[in-house]
């Protein structure tokens, strides 16, 4: 009798794991979930850090958001740019040098009919360089890059010249940001422009909200 053929062994089935959401916390659409493309690594700004984050920019803006213009300089997500949708911007423009991150941003953008959000496939730091060229001014910079590359000091430079006056920058980094306590020659060229405003740490992550120095008198 014919021993029966062994049966080939099960390959395990890998399947890629559900897509990430994080969601808009305030606003006209609140509440309201957005996909995170998992297979680009997407890092977005946890709900809880983006909360306290608008909690700050709240206080400085007295809530007068129909008056801000907003860029929005390595979207991902989206989950800064359309959080400032949600509560009424003016105009959020989202730039992504990722093609299906773009195209994600889009189709999040005409589902919610975000009439005030422009999505721009484009480099971020050439972007915010032809902004300068164009003499075109923002209130609200957001900047939350990939953490190598040094992105930090090479946009926050271009945005001493992108802001309206009393304009933020929100900046998200995997560092402190080498802000010397003392003495201000120890704090690099590229930071010497700012002041931090405010400042929390969440988990390796260290966020501020950033306004210009007021000009020696």
């Amino acid at each position: 009798m014919k021993a029966k053929p062994a049966k080939p062994p099960k390959v395990p089935v890998h399947r890629p794991p559900p897509p990430q959401r994080v969601r808009i916390i305030g606003g006209a659409w609140k509440r309201t979930q957005l996909p995170v493309l998992d297979a680009l690594g997407l890092r977005p700004t946890p709900d809880r850090v983006r909360e306290t984050v608008f909690n700050w920019i709240n206080h400085q803006i007295e809530r007068d958001w129909d008056q801000v213009d907003c860029l929005d300089l390595f979207a991902g997500s989206g989950a800064l740019g359309f959080e400032a949708a949600s509560r009424g911007a003016r105009l959020v423009t989202m730039v992504d040098s990722h093609t299906p991150v773009a195209r994600q941003l889009d189709v999040v953008r005409e589902k919610l009919n975000a009439v005030n959000v422009t999505v721009l496939r484009a480099d971020a730091l050439a972007t915010a360089q032809n902004m300068v060229l164009r003499g075109q001014k923002v209130d609200l910079i957001f900047l939350d890059p990939p953490y190598q590359n040094n992105l930090l000091s090479q946009s926050l430079p271009l945005c001493v010249k992108l802001l309206n006056v009393d304009g933020l920058v929100y900046a998200e980094a995997g560092a402190p940001l080498p802000f010397a306590p003392d003495d201000a020659q120890e704090t690099p060229d590229w930071l010497l422009p700012w002041e931090a405003i405010r400042a929390d740490k969440a988990g390796t992550v260290s966020y501020y909200l950033l306004k210009l120095r007021a000009p020696a008198a």
